[in-house]
């Protein structure tokens, strides 16, 4: 076959595949080809698709955060029990609830006396010591040079809660002083703050007077000592305070009154009213001023004001956490577990009580 004829028919197969049969290629009004790209329906099906996958991942990626942020509370609340530990071993005594006054019937003072919380005595063993020689114990805690009771060292706060920065601040109470807001509380009592161990009031593992190991007689193993509270930002809300011996700020009390008995045996008047982790009511966490009582309304955190005599006569106040259905919680020996929102109130109350001679199933609790 001659070269002429051979060139020919190469190029008619290559224009046949390049422009099809009829050898029309698809062409804009002026006349060029029109280039490849998405039409405008398509970038719409793209983008949605694109969204919906968004969707579908964004509640795990927040909920793998929030697992890292509980875990990093639940340490943080072993280091603490560890640091109760060590000075307990170092002094042959638990901390006291707070160095606060304790009259004639046994009552908890919480606004008299140097007023240093528990979280204050062992600073020293969760490695702040610079913060600890910086308060001087000699005199109140609302009359420190240097404020440091403004400050808030990273072992007291709980990512979840977002407390950083948050202050505690009232020109009656503190004396307009600073207050840093911090995540963790101790359970001091079966009954009220204030009552903590004046009959019939069963001592928790954290009191007004501290008290040695062998006093719990229930083991270390079975009863709760630390947990969580929560924090507004809401200057005049106490609640997180974590160098004051008060209600909310790093002390929690059960509320289930007992019978007037040498032993723990709750009562029927007080059933159903516990102070249950994240509890809406019917009991609020009593505060010395609860200043927004709407605002703490709308944050699930519902509080009324203190005030001698009946109704509002008493201090106590819910354990809380921004956790999914409850809060952590460590006992005396160190381990922590997670105290679900309706976690039984007798069963939250007999591990509280030190002294109750229970033999408890911890599973209901976890």
């Amino acid at each position: 076959m001659p070269d002429t004829h051979k060139s020919t028919t190469l190029r008619i197969v290559r224009h046949s595949l390049t422009y099809g049969y009829k050898g029309n290629r698809s062409m804009h009004a002026s006349g060029r080809p029109r280039a490849a790209g998405f039409t405008l329906v398509e970038l719409l099906v793209v983008i949605a698709v694109i969204g919906l996958l968004v969707a579908l991942l964004l509640p795990a990626v927040q909920a793998a955060r929030e697992v890292a942020r509980r875990l990093q509370c639940a340490n943080n609340l072993r280091q603490l029990s560890l640091a109760v530990a060590n000075y307990e071993a170092t002094l042959g005594i638990l901390p006291a609830a707070g160095i606060v006054d304790i009259d004639e019937e046994g009552r908890f003072l919480c606004r008299s006396g140097k007023m240093f919380s528990w979280a204050a005595l062992i600073l020293p063993y969760v490695e702040q010591e610079t913060l600890h020689d910086r308060f001087d114990f000699n005199r109140s805690v609302l009359e420190q040079e240097g404020n440091p009771q403004s400050d808030q060292p990273p072992l007291m706060l709980c990512p979840t809660d977002a407390a950083r920065g948050r202050m505690f601040v009232d020109a009656d109470l503190t004396g307009g002083k600073s207050f840093g807001k911090g995540n963790y509380a101790a359970y001091c009592s079966t009954y009220h703050i204030d009552q903590q161990e004046t009959p019939p009031g069963f001592p928790g593992a954290i009191v007004g007077h501290g008290q040695k190991l062998a006093e719990i007689t229930d083991g270390t193993s079975n009863t709760l000592m630390l947990t969580e509270v929560r924090t507004r930002d809401h200057v005049q809300d106490q609640r997180g305070t974590w160098a004051l011996p008060w209600a909310g700020s790093c002390l929690v009390a059960v509320d289930r009154h007992s019978k007037n008995t040498p032993r723990y045996v709750p009562d029927s008047y007080t059933k159903g009213m516990a102070q249950l982790p994240n509890r809406q009511g019917p009991i609020y966490d009593m505060l010395y001023r609860c200043a927004d009582p709407s605002g703490a309304q709308w944050d699930r955190m519902p509080c009324a004001t203190y005030a001698p005599g009946y109704p509002n006569g008493f201090l106590s106040a819910a354990p809380r956490s921004l956790h999914p259905g409850g809060v952590n919680a460590s006992f005396v020996d160190g381990h922590v577990t997670f105290l679900r929102n309706d976690v039984n109130e007798l069963l939250l109350a007999f591990m509280v009580c030190i002294e109750d001679d229970r033999i408890l199933d911890r599973e209901s609790a976890d």
